[in-house]
């Protein structure tokens, strides 16, 4: 059916309304809608928000397809309410020419669950020596406008800066894996009375917030925008926040594992919680989490990091690093957010899907839920409670950090372009 009725949802947590989508956009918003003929969805009790917009997503394709694909991946992205994933460029080949960003763009177009916006490497195979084509990448049909070496750090100043004065031309961004390499030497897990109980080699914050420092001072040199991947201290918060009150043009994001966990849980030497940039203290959760809610940390991203049995079932310090967090990502805000008073959910709208895509310039998304505007919406369950069960995910890996944790919340239904592709939770 062409025409599709969201009766009685809770629109960004407000008073129940009813959203017609009429094709590929939402016709009206109000009280009383009806359309003969239109598919009817009972949304009585549950929220409906704008589709999610993740800003930092790991697909793996190219190159390691055994951890996930481009449509394992936005099968992933749908069951969690996404409706567009910014793809990183750690593949094999990186994703630092025009014609690698443009196969992982094809092939998201080609399966449909959600939108691909491919990220371009900053540097030639991530080596930190040489920009890569960025104006080709951002030319190409991807329009890429967004540059990471996620996975290690822009760590020379010089090509930094480089990258920012280049990024600046066509209003790009340059987001930064904010890592000191000669400080995390041999680092295992966060640096603190943790480690030293365990032996395990210390990860210190100060590897962090000594390049979030630098690169803040490098954008407003330049003029330029910066983006802090995955900031994960109570220090790198207080630079942004120092940064912002300056007007220096930064935002950073957080991931929901370093709004919930701490690097207590590696006490269990289990490797799914071995992760870059390490899960930290109870302190510095507190102080993302009032960041989060305050404005100084921009956006959640999922850092979502498939990888597949045998890279994570081994002894922790041969165990690869990452978490997968699409399909959990919007339950664990709401665990930490939401049901602590720190977000309402109109908030969550704001930093999982608004301001995510504003930040990289995703076309037709993050957009109000009001009539002429694209369908890409998504209606969470919010009195829903269950255990996590990793073997039910679409992704195609299943080191998650919460199997057999009770979060809450359940994303039921997903629309792309008003086409379905979550029901009753399940893909179509």
């Amino acid at each position: 059916m062409s025409k599709i009725l969201i009766r009685g949802a809770k629109v960004l947590g407000g008073e129940p309304q009813d959203v017609l989508i009429d094709g590929s956009v939402v016709e009206a918003v109000g009280t009383g809608i009806s359309a003969e003929g239109a598919e009817v969805v009972d949304a009585a009790g549950k929220v409906l928000l704008p589709g999610l917009v993740d800003l930092h997503t790991h697909l793996r394709e190219p190159g390691r397809e055994d951890s996930e694909t481009v449509l394992t991946g936005t099968r992933a992205a749908a069951s969690g309410g996404y409706t567009a994933v910014f793809a990183m460029a750690n593949t094999f080949p990186v994703a630092d020419t025009a014609g690698v960003v443009e196969q992982v763009y094809r092939l998201g177009q080609q399966h449909g669950y959600c939108d691909v916006q491919p990220i371009g490497a900053v540097t030639v195979g991530l080596e930190g020596r040489k920009l890569a084509e960025l104006g080709a990448m951002h030319e190409s049909a991807a329009g890429v406008t967004v540059f990471s070496d996620d996975g290690k750090c822009v760590d020379d100043a010089v090509i930094m800066r480089r990258a920012l004065e280049y990024v600046k031309a066509f209003g790009g961004v340059v987001a930064q894996h904010a890592q000191e390499p000669r400080l995390t030497e041999g680092a295992q897990m966060n640096e603190g009375v943790v480690s030293a109980e365990l032996g395990l080699g210390g990860w210190p914050a100060v590897a962090e917030e000594s390049i979030i420092a630098r690169d803040v001072l490098l954008a407003e040199h330049v003029g330029s925008r910066v983006h802090i991947c995955h900031l994960s201290t109570a220090g790198s918060v207080e630079i942004v926040r120092w940064a912002k009150s300056r007007g220096i043009d930064v935002t950073a994001e957080v991931t929901p594992h370093h709004l919930l966990l701490t690097d207590e849980l590696v006490r269990s030497y289990n490797p799914v919680y071995k992760v870059n940039p390490p899960l930290r203290t109870q302190r510095d959760v507190l102080a993302l989490r009032e960041a989060l809610a305050d404005g100084t940390i921009d956006i959640v991203a999922t850092d979502h990091a498939p990888h597949p049995h045998e890279d994570k079932d081994c002894e922790w310090a041969a165990a690869a690093m990452g978490m997968v967090g699409l399909e959990t990502a919007l339950s664990v805000v709401q665990e930490t957010m939401v049901d602590t008073g720190l977000l309402d959910w109109a908030g969550v709208a704001e930093r999982m899907s608004f301001k995510p895509a504003e930040i990289g310039q995703a076309k037709g998304h993050g957009r109000p839920v009001s009539a002429g505007e694209p369908a890409n919406l998504m209606l969470v369950d919010t009195e829903y409670r269950g255990s996590v069960d990793p073997a039910g995910f679409a992704s195609r890996s299943r080191n998650t950090p919460y199997e057999g944790r009770e979060l809450p919340g359940r994303v039921t239904h997903t629309w792309l372009r008003g086409k379905a592709t979550l029901v009753d939770g399940k893909l179509t």
